[in-house]
């Protein structure tokens, strides 16, 4: 069996890193930091090149590819910090009319969680509430089939303009939330909630893999560029060993992603996202060491990455419940 990519998948991931670099380069991103609406105009470009239509069959105007291709665009969305609903999208590109073509952009929320949480409710003109059917107990964990408690759970929507919600401080600057108050469950939407849960954590694991590869990249070259007592600080025995870490906790999680994207199965993607997680949240910290004094300061891209990793460490499923979850899959 070949794990490598395909060629016409390592130039699908290529093509995303040009189109992102060209389109969203560090002086967007740093404008994003200010204003973190998203941008409409490069959303519909990313429309227009399949981002949000990825999965969708040709005959529906999609391009007709799986979730391993899926994973792969939006780990080069979380290397570039590209702020938006990406994930939501993604997932509801065939369920909410102008997603796939990046006319309309949609959020999605977790009702099972306090508080519910929003991300960035003014770009959005729809939101799609998940209630119940968290998919941890739909059968696969223990390698059975899928039984009728996976698709218990709700998903309903509505127009902005009907959600009571108020303002809630986001670690991110370039992710601005609201808190969900209320919302009207008039509009119930046919939509298998934990697979969707399942592919919204897998796909947020993609991103946070991009972010760890990224800032392996950010040090590394920090610290061949960074010179301390005649020698660049990467020839000193406590900078390689941070950089060798930060490589192996990447690369550990780019495997678990990406035998995920494959395997769907709720252990492999839980495993998936603890790793990601765990990769993006310590190789910023990392990062920030490697770059020493200039690395706590505004104008360094390392925080960023640490703001953003921090959040989505928090959306999908968080360590404790990941960990519990992987345990019982273990003795069972």
């Amino acid at each position: 069996m070949d794990f490598q990519l395909t060629e016409e998948q390592r130039a699908l991931k290529d093509g995303t890193r040009e189109l992102l670099a060209g389109r969203f380069g560090r002086d967007r991103l740093r404008a994003a930091v200010e204003d973190p609406a998203p941008d409409h105009a490069l959303w519909r470009e990313l429309g227009a090149a399949g981002f949000f239509a990825l999965r969708l069959p040709e005959r529906d105007g999609g391009v007709g590819l799986g979730l391993p291709e899926a994973v792969l665009v939006l780990e080069e969305a979380g290397r570039a910090l590209l702020p938006g609903p990406l994930v939501a999208c993604q997932v509801l590109a065939g369920v909410v009319d102008g997603v796939a073509a990046g006319e309309r952009i949609v959020g999605l929320c977790e009702g099972a969680r306090e508080p519910v949480l929003w991300e960035h409710p003014a770009g959005c003109d729809e939101l799609i509430l998940l209630e119940g059917g968290d998919g941890t107990h739909d059968g696969r964990a223990a390698g059975e089939m899928e039984g009728a408690r996976g698709r218990t759970g709700g998903a309903y929507r509505s127009a902005p303009d009907r959600v009571s919600c108020a303002p809630f401080a986001s670690v991110d600057p370039l992710t601005p939330l609201a808190r969900v108050l209320d919302l009207p469950r008039t509009e119930p939407v046919a939509l298998d909630v934990p697979r969707l849960r399942r592919e919204a954590a897998l796909l947020t694991a993609a991103q946070q893999l991009g972010s760890a590869v990224r800032t392996v990249e950010m040090a590394a070259g920090h610290a061949r560029e960074r010179e301390q007592f005649g020698a660049p600080i990467g020839s000193f025995q406590a900078v390689k060993q941070l950089c060798a870490q930060m490589l192996v906790r990447a690369e550990m999680a780019r495997s678990a992603v990406y035998a995920a994207s494959i395997t769907e199965s709720v252990l492999d993607i839980t495993g998936a996202k603890l790793l990601a997680d765990e990769a993006a949240v310590r190789n910023a910290r990392d990062c920030l060491q490697v770059h020493g004094g200039m690395g706590f300061t505004w104008e360094a891209d390392v925080h960023l990455h640490l703001k953003r990793a921090w959040l989505h460490a928090e959306r999908w499923g968080v360590a404790g419940e990941a960990e519990e979850l992987l345990a019982a899959g273990l003795i069972a």
